[in-house]
């Protein structure tokens, strides 16, 4: 059974708190949408500002070879009449074979929010899509408020959709608009409106609630065929239904067809391409696309899923283009050290003394506070010392940094020294930085490239610091993790210490060490 997907990240998406799409966003968005098989995409109101002008206009250049692109609107104003209404004349502009627009579906807000009477509002709705389907358009119509219209007087409710059809709405979306609705009352009132008008109804949720995936899928099992959702979930407040999860579980889980099953493969990539785009971080425990949901962290489990992987995955990751992980921890257990030492140390098994070694020496650097779920170069590092295959590039005799006081509220300069000796050669370099890390990197940086040119191409990306015991104050001490990356490659290192320049030299270390480890394979 067919459920239509129906997009509205580029409307209702872009109202959520963080999100802004300029106008070649929006059409890589379009694309991206229109590669993974989407039907619909609601790409904005013509009316409401120059930006989606403009991307109506632009997207014309493109070819869309699976989804029909839909402008939003609203109904006419009060007083108006449809053919010399503004909005709809932007709206017409958008020269779209599908448009949508919405409607108060609560007496309430009809009475209170817009200060017409209820049948005043009937006659706005049907005159507008009457006139939409005049010029040609298939009309979405969106019934805001559906749901809490439907609670509190479900005749009025109903009596506007029987006024969108009557007047030839193409479709029909129930929204639950504050996202205050729990799953047994969607089902419930959805049931008796597919009941009176078939196939047309479709389903629009926020997540207010935290249930606009689960409303949607109840909405869908009580005989909606269509879904408005947005990409990973961003909109208004506490966000929408999320295309990236609800696809999946209605295709995966229950059966519906709602992509292409290939397609739906590349659903991660999609996902996380999205949030580089939008600058909007993917919450990593999302499911089927996040970065944890196919991380294994306890060693009971670890052991579970390489026995069968059913034990602790209800789907295999690779349906949504994603792999298994285990993650490095104190509480991992040898099934995770083998499996991340194996690339190192092909005969390794699981009652290898080395692997009880590893395992041993994991759990001192934890005691001491270090982590590497995502540190996972310096674990390979430690590893290959434990095993007597660590290779000494050089060594850092001695290093100093001072810091000047801050000039007024910029940030102070700082300055580093490092001594350095390879292959029985001494290079002592300054350098001089925003802060002391950036000056210890340089520093060290300008000892080494001398011997290893290859480090020029490494670049810092990230720089985190985390107090492990705030009861210490100043004391206390500190973990930091740092990413690296060559441009081909990306890593991450991490180093504890009381003192944040010499946890930060340890990672720094690390980073370059790998490095030329890398090089050298």
């Amino acid at each position: 059974m067919n459920v239509l997907m129906y997009d509205a990240t580029l409307r209702e998406g872009a109202q959520g708190v963080g999100a802004s799409f300029s106008v070649n966003d929006k059409i890589k968005i379009a694309v991206m949408l229109d590669k993974l098989g989407v039907p619909f995409i609601e790409a904005g109101n013509p009316s409401s500002n120059p930006k989606d002008k403009e991307f109506f206009d632009r997207i014309k250049k493109h070819e869309m070879k699976n989804s029909k692109l839909v402008a939003f609107g609203a109904t006419a104003r009060k007083g108006v009449k449809p053919e010399e209404d503004e909005g709809l004349k932007a709206l017409l502009s958008a020269d779209t074979e599908y448009v949508a627009v919405f409607g108060k579906a609560w007496d309430f807000h009809a009475t209170e929010i817009l200060k017409i009477s209820p049948k005043e509002n009937l006659e706005l709705i049907g005159n507008t899509i009457k006139y939409l389907c005049s010029k040609g358009k298939k009309v979405f119509f969106d019934a805001e408020h559906f749901f809490d219209g439907y609670k509190n007087n479900s005749d009025y409710a109903l009596k506007v959709l029987e006024t969108a059809e009557k007047s030839g709405a193409y479709r029909l979306a129930l929204c639950d608009t504050n996202g205050g609705c729990f799953p047994h009352e969607i089902s419930e009132i959805t049931c008796a409106v597919v009941e009176r008008f078939g196939d047309i109804i479709g389903i629009h949720c926020h997540n207010d609630t935290n249930m606009a995936d689960a409303n949607s899928i109840a909405a869908v099992r009580s005989g909606a065929k269509m879904v408005q959702a947005t990409i990973n979930g961003i909109g208004e407040r506490c966000g929408n239904c999320n295309l990236c999860t609800i696809i999946p579980s209605l295709q995966l889980k229950l059966g519906y067809s709602c992509i292409d099953g290939e397609a739906l493969k590349g659903i991660t990539k999609f996902s996380r391409q999205f949030s580089e785009i939008a600058n909007i971080s993917l919450d990593a425990k999302t499911p089927y696309v996040g970065k944890n949901t196919f991380k294994h962290k306890g060693g009971m489990h670890i052991d579970a899923v390489n026995k069968n992987p059913l034990s602790f995955e209800h789907i295999s990751p690779d349906m949504v283009g994603q792999s298994r992980q285990f993650i490095l921890s104190e509480v991992a257990g040898r099934v995770a050290v083998i499996d991340k030492a194996k690339s190192i140390l092909p005969g390794i098994e699981k009652s290898s003394p080395i692997a009880v070694k590893i395992l041993d020496r994991l759990k001192e650097l934890e005691n001491k506070g270090y982590v590497y779920e995502e540190a996972n170069a310096s674990f390979e590092l430690e590893i290959k010392r434990i095993a007597g295959l660590k290779k000494n590039w050089y060594e850092v005799k001695e290093f100093k940094v001072v810091t000047d006081k801050p000039k007024k509220r910029g940030m102070g300069v700082a300055y580093a020294i490092v001594e350095a000796e390879v292959d029985g050669e001494v290079k002592i370099t300054g350098g001089k930085g925003n802060g002391p890390v950036n000056a210890l990197d340089k520093a060290m940086r300008s000892a080494l490239e001398v011997f290893f040119p290859c480090l020029k191409e490494v670049v810092l990306t990230d720089y985190k610091v985390r107090v492990l015991d705030s009861r210490h104050a100043s004391a206390s001490k500190v973990r930091v993790l740092i990413e690296s990356t060559d441009g081909t490659d990306t890593w991450s290192t991490v180093g504890v210490s009381d003192d944040v320049i010499t946890a930060s030299y340890i990672a720094l270390t690390d980073s370059i060490e790998y490095k030329l480890d890398k090089e050298e394979k």
